[in-house]
């Protein structure tokens, strides 16, 4: 059974052969500015452009909370979007990440990723801005993808964990 691999360095840049989906949590307001997505829009126009529209026609589309939208931004390489985190900011309901949005997304990217034959690429999602914790997100990772046989790379940036 394939186990998640850890690594240090920019998980916008995987550097395995074949296709690679890298997956990252978005908020549910529309919102597209801060943590790893500014490191996706440096990187590929696309996924802000397409989430952004996904968001303004959201009355005629699956736009919300377990929603995933792919999209393609080089040959072999796409980006998932999951929505995974009601607002932005920690509040009275706690923080905003949505353990069960994120589950949901996985299980959806599980199905694509493995109609595209592809490995899955991410930070420790919905751990940053979302406020969730890995001890939380990891082993939906595992459910949803490795123990999937889907090979999973989760990248840590910088220096620290």
């Amino acid at each position: 059974m394939p186990e998640i691999a850890y690594v240090r360095g920019d998980a916008t840049a995987p550097s395995v052969k074949g296709v690679k989906i890298v997956a990252h949590v978005c908020n549910d307001l529309g919102g597209w500015g801060k943590g790893f997505v500014l490191a996706v829009s440096r990187r590929w126009p696309g996924p802000e452009a397409a989430y952004r529209a996904w968001h303004r026609d959201r009355a005629s589309n699956d736009f919300g909370l377990g929603a995933v939208q792919l999209v393609r931004v080089e040959p072999y390489v796409w980006v998932a979007n999951m929505i995974g985190q009601r607002g932005i900011r920690t509040g009275s309901k706690g923080a905003p990440v949505r353990y069960e949005a994120i589950d949901t997304a996985l299980g959806r990217l599980a199905v694509r990723a493995a109609e595209l034959n592809a490995s899955v690429h991410m930070p420790r999602i919905g751990c940053g801005l979302a406020g969730g914790t890995w001890s939380r997100v990891g082993p939906l990772v595992e459910r949803r993808l490795a123990r999937q046989g889907i090979p999973v790379t989760v990248y840590d940036h910088g220096d620290g964990a």
